[in-house]
Order: C-alpha cells, then structure tokens, then sequence
C-alpha cells in the first residue's frame, strides 16, 4: 500500500486508541465488520472517503485531520487552485481531490471526483455516509445507481439525494466523467 494510505491507517488508529475507543465499538458504531476496520487501521486495504467521513463525524474532527494529519487554519476563506486539492485516492473507482480541506468547521465537504471508464462491465461498487449529497457534472456522462434506480446525468446536469442510501457512480463511455460532488 501507499505511504498516504499507512499514515491515514496509523492516524485513523491513534485517533480511535486516543478517544479510548475499541475497535469493535467503532466498527459497530459505523455498521461495517471489524475485519474491515482493522484491515483499514493496519493499511491492509483502502478505506473509502465515506469511512473517512463518517469517522471524522463519528470524533467530531475534520476530514483533513485523517487525511493530512493538520487542523484546519482558515477561517474567513479558502481558495484551492486548479488542480491542487487534497488528493484524496481511496478506491480505485474514483479519485477525488478535496476542495475545502484547509477551511475550519466546514458545513459541507466538497470534492473534486473523476471516474475513469471500463475496460468491461462490472457492477457498482456502492457505498452510503451519513447526510446528502449533491453532484454536478462538469464533463463527461455519468450513471449513477441509487437503491434499485439509476439515472444518467450529462455534462451540466446536478443530482441530489439522500447519500445514507447505496450509491455509486460509472463513467459512461470511453472518456472520464468528473464532476463536482457536496456532501452535508
């Protein structure tokens, strides 16, 4: 695995040994199997931005403390220059470049997030966080599959929903899709 992902696993661990959390109550708590955290904290497998979310609400800390190990410092406001966002490489599904991680008590995480095409078809890979979303794409075509429906949004076209429900998205045809995703 990448140096990042060894220092977000060791931060995700101290964090949770710190707040004197155990494992299974964490694990519990963010209904997911404590295997899986486990493999998160020891850097043996990706951990997906909504586990970073939810665990940042979990401990009422910002996202970018897992993800930089610094504190927010901004205040009045924060500019992030094209293409220099906090890379945020998770899953390989998507890559996603956060656009607020400097800013204090952000009411919402936005995100820069790319999704490369298929060589072949494969089923979504579907996750949920807690709060809503919202997505807009910037370029290219995107299908998004939430519960048993699946919408297909082009370039311009906005969508929001209810992000505790299963949600994933593809790009469709043989250029990435980006758009701008907001969680709350």
């Amino acid at each position: 695995m990448s140096d990042e992902l060894q220092l977000i696993a060791e931060r995700l661990r101290g964090l949770r040994e710190i707040r004197e959390v155990s494992l299974e109550t964490l694990a519990a708590d963010l209904q997911i199997p404590a295997a899986t955290l486990a493999a998160y904290e020891n850097a043996r497998a990706d951990i997906p931005v909504s586990v970073l979310y939810n665990i940042a609400r979990y401990f009422n800390v910002e996202m970018s403390v897992l993800l930089t190990g610094e504190e927010p410092r901004l205040h009045l406001y924060s500019i992030v220059r094209h293409g220099h966002g906090v890379p945020i490489d998770r899953r390989k599904e998507y890559s996603h470049l956060s656009l607020a991680a400097n800013f204090v008590d952000k009411k919402a995480e936005p995100f820069l997030v790319t999704v490369e095409p298929e060589a072949t078809e494969t089923p979504f890979a579907l996750n949920a966080h807690p709060g809503q979303e919202f997505n807009y794409v910037l370029k290219g075509t995107l299908r998004i599959a939430i519960d048993r429906h699946e919408v297909v949004l082009q370039e311009g076209d906005a969508f929001y929903f209810d992000a505790s429900r299963p949600h994933g998205m593809k790009a469709v045809g043989q250029v990435p899709a980006q758009f701008l995703a907001v969680i709350f």
